[in-house]
C-alpha cells in the first residue's frame, strides 16, 4: 500500500461497492471497507493473499477454470473490460456479480487491476416471466454477459441455437435489459406462419382487404411498436416473403393489407435460427441482404451439454415448475443426478423438461433414482451423433460464420471413462453402477468384459 498515492487509495476507499486493486501476480495490493464485508476478513488478512483465492475460493485464477479472467484481459490488453462472475462470500454462498476490470497505474509506474464487484441489480438477475435463465458455468455466464451488454444498443441481433437451448428465453432477457425494456415484446415462430397469412400477421390488415376478412387487424410490427419484436426461426420465412419483410427493415415503414396509409416501424429486432444461415444464403434459400439486415450482432447459445455443471440447479427449477404452486417439490437422488449429468441433450433445455416430467411420474415418495430417468432411445442416437459431428441432427450446423465445430472422443471412449469413473465413485460395485446407468447387471457384465475391466466387487 506504500506505493500507492494518497489520492488513489482515498479513490478506493470511497467506492461504494467492493473494490480491490491487483497486481501482476494476482495479489491484492488494497481493499476497501465493501470488500472486507463481503468476504469476512480484516484488511490485513486481504493485502497480499491471491485475489482468486478470496472470491472464488480456488487455488488457481479463474481463467484456468474456463472463465473469462479481467485480470488476464487487462493485463494484456491495457484496456477497461467486463465480464460476469460467480463469487463466494465468507458464508460459501454462490453470488451472480458483474466484475468491471480497470487499467490503474500506481506512482512507481506498474500497472494494476482495479477491479469494482457490483452485485446483479434485480433487472439483470437473469430472470424471465416464463422461468429464470440458471447457470453458473463458464459458458453460460459467457454468453449472459455478452447478452447483457449487447442489450444496451439497439442494433439487431441474430441468436444461433440448437433447438431447446433458449433462445426466446435469451431474446426477452435482451428486451427486459434494454432501453425498451418497458414496453411491448412481441415473439412469433415464422415456421407456423403459412405463406399466404405472413403479410396479414406481418403488417396487419384492413377491413374487406380479402375474403373471410370482417375487420381491421393490427399486425406483429404495430403490436410490437416502440418494443421488440423477436423473429423465431427466422431461416425458415418463405423466399417469396423476404422482400417484404426486408423492405420494412430498411425503411421502417409499411401498409396494412388492403390499407393506404403508410405506417412506421419503431422496433427493435431479434431474430433466432438453428441453421447457419450464410449456408442458406450460399444455396439460394436465404437472401444476403437479409441476413446483414437481421444479423446485426451474433450471439451462440451454448448447448446443454456445453454447461454440465448448470444441470443440476436446472434440473431443480424445472422440478418446481413441473410441481407446481403449493406442492411438494420431488428431490434428486444421487444416482439420478450422474444419469442426468451423463447424457448429452440434443434437445437441450426442452428435452430435459420432458425428461423430468416422465420422471416425477414414475417416481413415488417424493425421490427421483436413476431407474426413473428415461431418455427418448431416438434421442440417444442423436445425442451419440451431435457428439461425434458437432452438427445437430436433421438441420444444417448450427455454428455461426468462423466458429468451428469441437473436437470429440468416441462413443466408446467416452463410455469406457463414464463406466470408469463411476466404478471408482462406488468401489467397484457393479449392481450400484447398473442402477445408475439403468441397465441389467448382466448388460454392465458384458460391456465390462468387452472393455476389458474387472471390478473388484460384485
Amino acid at each position: 500500500m506504500n506505493d500507492l498515492s494518497l489520492d488513489l487509495q482515498s479513490l478506493i476507499n470511497i467506492q461504494e461497492n467492493p473494490f480491490v486493486l491487483i497486481d501482476k501476480d494476482y495479489r491484492v495490493v488494497s481493499a476497501n471497507n465493501a470488500y472486507c464485508q463481503v468476504y469476512g476478513l480484516n484488511p490485513d488478512e486481504i493485502v497480499g493473499r491471491l485475489c482468486h483465492e478470496i472470491s472464488h475460493h480456488s487455488s488457481v485464477p479463474c481463467h484456468e477454470n474456463g472463465e473469462v479472467c479481467p485480470h488476464q484481459k487487462v493485463f494484456a490488453t491495457g484496456e477497461a473490460c467486463q465480464v460476469l462472475h460467480i463469487h463466494y462470500d465468507n458464508n460459501n454462498r454462490a453470488e451472480r456479480v458483474r466484475l468491471k476490470g480497470y487499467p490503474i497505474r500506481g506512482r512507481d509506474g506498474c500497472l494494476y487491476l482495479g477491479e469494482a464487484i457490483v452485485p446483479l441489480s434485480s433487472s439483470e438477475e437473469l430472470d424471465c416471466d416464463e422461468m429464470r435463465m440458471i447457470g453458473h458455468s463458464p459458458a453460460f455466464l459467457e454468453c449472459a454477459d455478452k447478452l447483457s451488454r449487447v442489450a444496451e444498443s439497439d442494433a439487431p441481433i441474430l441468436l444461433y441455437g440448437e433447438s431447446g437451448v433458449g433462445k426466446e428465453l435469451a431474446a426477452e432477457f435482451v428486451h427486459k435489459l434494454s432501453t425498451r425494456g418497458g414496453r411491448p415484446y412481441v415473439s412469433v415462430n415464422c415456421a407456423a406462419i403459412a405463406e399466404s397469412m405472413f403479410e396479414s400477421e406481418f403488417f396487419g390488415h384492413e377491413r374487406g382487404a380479402f375474403t373471410g376478412c370482417v375487420g381491421r387487424k393490427q399486425g406483429l410490427f404495430e403490436l410490437a411498436g416502440g418494443g421488440t419484436l423477436f423473429l423465431d426461426e427466422i431461416g425458415e420465412i418463405p423466399l417469396s416473403m423476404q422482400p417484404k419483410l426486408l423492405r420494412v427493415l430498411e425503411t421502417g415503414e409499411f401498409r396494412r393489407v388492403g390499407g393506404t396509409v403508410t405506417l412506421t416501424a419503431d422496433v427493435r429486432i431479434i431474430s433466432a435460427t438453428n441453421r447457419n444461415l450464410l449456408e442458406r444464403v450460399d444455396q439460394g434459400l436465404f437472401r444476403e441482404d437479409l441476413y446483414y439486415r437481421v444479423a446485426g450482432i451474433d450471439v451462440m447459445l451454448p448447448s446443454l451439454r456445453e454447461r454440465r455443471m448448470d444441470i443440476p440447479a436446472l434440473a431443480d427449477a424445472l422440478l418446481a415448475r413441473i410441481s407446481g404452486a403449493g406442492k411438494n417439490i420431488p428431490k434428486l437422488a444421487a444416482d439420478a443426478i450422474s444419469r442426468l449429468m451423463n447424457y448429452d441433450y440434443p434437445g437441450n433445455v426442452r428435452e430435459l423438461r420432458n425428461v423430468l416430467q416422465k420422471a416425477v411420474a414414475l417416481s413415488s415418495k417424493g425421490i427421483i433414482h436413476a431407474k426413473h430417468i428415461q431418455f427418448d432411445s431416438m434421442n440417444e442416437v442423436k445425442a451419440q451423433t451431435a457428439m461425434r459431428t458437432g452438427v445437430s441432427v436433421g438441420s444444417s450446423p448450427v455454428l455461426p460464420p468462423m466458429v468451428s465445430a469441437p473436437s470429440a472422443i468416441s462413443i466408446e471412449e467416452m463410455e469406457i471413462r463414464h463406466i470408469c469413473e463411476l466404478l471408482e465413485h462406488h468401489g467397484g460395485h457393479r449392481r450400484t453402477v447398473a442402477d445408475i446407468l439403468g441397465i441389467s447387471e448382466r448388460t454392465l457384465y458384458r460391456k465390462l468384459n468387452r472393455y476389458g475391466l474387472h471390478p473388484a466387487k460384485d
